[in-house]
């Protein structure tokens, strides 16, 4: 197996985003930097840092050339970082040293990077977004279609007291309405400019350096952050920190499923599932499987993003480096996810009559908490909690329901209505009021 899933030509529909994926690659990495490169060149001949035509022609160049990204193997295994390398191609191809030399002018390598890093994780931001705007449409629509369709809840992996589906969507949908409000607030933490020059004093630029940035950002169409970042990480961790919670809604959801589908319960169907190589009759849960696995893995890299936020003085190859290692993948990782969990969705029917059956079962002791309450208006509640309790052990034992039993001990009481009403409490409106808030 490859390192990354991405790059693996087995396991790259499993777990690897290809939209994603392809923002992160060699290509698109080097397509942003001439970009960075082009906007900068023409923003100082604009300025007069340079000379027009040296800028005219830089920006020109930067859209036509074309470079090899495994020439600039060799020299960034040595320099740590690709940008030498890259200008170095950038300017052999141009073929015009006198006007090239004025290319990256006083900038420095981290600032073409983490600017081209901004540039790709807009469109990340973007996609991010709308798969999660399909997956909570899905929810909406769920929720809405099945408010009323009662389950058992489970506490403990335990059944509890009933709940409704719509109520169980619901509840997977709410912390994600939360995480797509938090997309603008990310935005703006990450979608940022970065020239600060060579230790963040912009001191190659002179008095012009402000302007040239904050020319830059708006040519870029990201945010002028008004000082250096090279070594404030703040927003990396905002990221990481907002993929860790995402995954966690999400991860949530497939643990879920992967319960309300197993055998000896069935009350979902995937529409769909992995097949055994030795068990014909089986049909795995193979999205939520990897959904969970996945969010495992983004909770884990985005521990170690956080750590990568602890940068010694100006600038630090070390932390900088281990975000290297560990955002790609995160972020890939993240937006698969998504996909999955969209994907899911769409197949995800519930079985009523299963459902049924496991409220009907065990004896009924579910509406245990539901029969306290109502015998409550007739005793004092430790003595009324004291009877349902008792009856609870009568009914293990003799394995009579307990709806038969409180007949019995209170016959003039209306327990086939208690016991057949389904106590869904709030759980209806909860599931509507969450599909409301979707349109639905």
């Amino acid at each position: 197996m490859p390192a990354s899933p991405a790059d693996s030509a087995i396991y790259r529909q499993l777990f690897s985003d290809d939209e994603g994926a392809r923002l992160f690659s060699d290509s698109a990495e080097l397509r942003a930097m001439l970009i960075v490169e082009a906007a900068l060149a023409k923003v100082q001949g604009e300025t007069g840092l340079i000379p027009p035509e040296a800028a005219a022609f830089i920006a020109r160049a930067a859209h036509e050339v074309q470079i090899d990204p495994a020439g600039l193997a060799a020299e960034t295994g040595v320099n740590g970082v690709p940008v030498p390398a890259f200008l170095a191609a950038f300017r052999k191809a141009a073929e015009a040293p006198d006007l090239m030399q004025y290319l990256h002018w006083g900038a420095t390598s981290q600032d073409i990077m983490d600017t081209a890093l901004a540039l790709r994780l807009r469109r990340m931001l973007e996609l991010w977004q709308a798969r999660l705007d399909a997956v909570l449409q899905r929810l909406g629509r769920l929720a809405r279609d099945h408010a009323d369709l009662p389950m058992a809840g489970r506490t403990f992996g335990q059944a509890a007291t009933p709940v409704s589906f719509g109520a169980v969507v619901a509840a997977w949908g709410w912390p994600l309405l939360g995480w797509r409000d938090g997309f603008d607030p990310l935005r703006a933490a990450v979608l940022n400019v970065s020239l600060s020059g060579a230790a963040g004093t912009l001191s190659a630029m002179g008095e012009a350096g402000p302007e040239v940035r904050a020319r830059l950002a708006e040519a870029l169409g990201l945010a002028d952050p008004g000082h250096s970042w090279h070594s404030d990480r703040s927003g990396m961790a905002r990221l990481a920190g907002f993929a860790a919670g995402l995954a966690g809604s999400l991860g949530k959801m497939g643990e879920d499923v992967i319960l309300l589908a197993q055998s000896g319960l069935a009350e979902v169907s995937l529409g769909g599932g992995g097949s055994s190589s030795t068990m014909p009759q089986k049909r795995n849960p193979v999205a939520p499987s990897v959904l969970v696995a996945l969010s495992r893995q983004v909770i884990g890299l985005a521990a170690t993003m956080q750590g990568a936020g602890l940068h010694r003085q100006q600038r630090d190859g070390a932390a900088w480096f281990t975000e290297w290692l560990t955002l790609p993948q995160m972020c890939i990782s993240t937006g698969k996810m998504l996909a999955l969990a969209e994907g899911m969705l769409a197949g995800l029917t519930p079985d009523g009559e299963a459902m049924r059956v496991q409220l009907d079962g065990g004896l009924g002791l579910i509406h245990a908490e539901a029969l306290a309450f109502a015998l409550a208006a007739r005793l004092p509640r430790p003595e009324a909690q004291a009877e349902v309790k008792a009856l609870c052990a009568r009914a293990l034992d003799s394995g009579l329901p307990l709806a038969a039993l409180v007949a019995e001990r209170f016959p003039d009481g209306d327990w086939a209505a208690l016991f057949g009403a389904g106590g869904l409490g709030q759980a209806p409106a909860e599931a509507r009021a969450f599909a409301a808030r979707l349109g639905h």
